[in-house]
């Protein structure tokens, strides 16, 4: 057996604040506090925080990846668009992991994979910016071969999937990425996610803060916790 890890994105924790406070997030009255659910979800067994900045700043806002920064004690990973305003704040926040993912302002969220193809020549100094800054690089990618070559030809650390497909989970493996899954998983579909080999760290957030609403956020993290135990690897 193997250990599949959690990371848990705090998004729409920050969306739920934003519905109300967004003129004015840093108000003393501003609810519910990205950095307590952070912490809570850690206690519950997450392994891993997970914030995505968007340019746009729908809901983490700057102050939120500062004091999340401070105070995550396990590890915090960035998501974040290969913009130069975004790398400058990732270069002075320094998180443990930053995923480059593709970001459109009119999109509800993440819609596809990087084109790894196309986008090479704009991606790589990135990478080798937050690389030399100690920061390792995943990338947010859809799971077919062509993708997962060029993943490995960028030398990054990892890969994040959008799908459950074996295949490129594999190839990955055996290009020495890490692979990592994450975008629609869900209580349900969890049974059929740890039927994929090679996986090491799955990144969920809007399941686990929908079933919050229900049963709380540290009951939630831990029956994703729960069910993730025994990975077959």
């Amino acid at each position: 057996m193997s250990e599949l890890r959690l990371g848990v994105n705090v998004d729409h924790v920050a969306t739920l604040r934003q519905a109300r406070y967004a003129t004015m997030p840093e108000s003393k009255n501003a609810e519910p506090d990205v950095i307590v659910a952070a912490a809570i979800c850690e206690r519950a067994g997450a392994k891993g925080i997970v914030a995505h900045l968007r340019s746009d700043r729908r809901h983490i806002q700057d102050r939120d990846i500062e004091r999340l920064r401070e105070n995550v004690m396990t590890k915090l990973n960035l998501e974040m668009g290969n913009t130069p305003e975004i790398v400058d704040v990732a270069l002075r926040i320094l998180p443990d992991e930053a995923c480059l993912v593709p970001e459109k302002r009119e999109e509800v969220t993440t819609e596809g994979g990087l084109d790894l193809l196309s986008q090479r020549k704009e991606l790589e100094p990135t990478i080798k910016r937050l690389q030399a800054a100690g920061v390792r690089v995943s990338l947010f990618v859809d799971p077919t071969l062509e993708q997962i070559d060029a993943a490995g030809e960028l030398r990054v650390e990892m890969v994040d999937e959008l799908e459950n497909l074996q295949a490129a989970a594999k190839a990955a493996s055996e290009l020495k990425l890490q692979v990592n899954a994450g975008h629609g998983i869900n209580y349900t579909n969890i049974a059929l996610i740890r039927q994929i080999s090679h996986l090491t760290e799955l990144n969920i957030g809007h399941s686990i803060i929908s079933r919050a609403i229900f049963v709380g956020l540290e009951a939630a993290v831990r029956e994703m916790v729960i069910a993730m135990e025994n990975y077959p690897g």
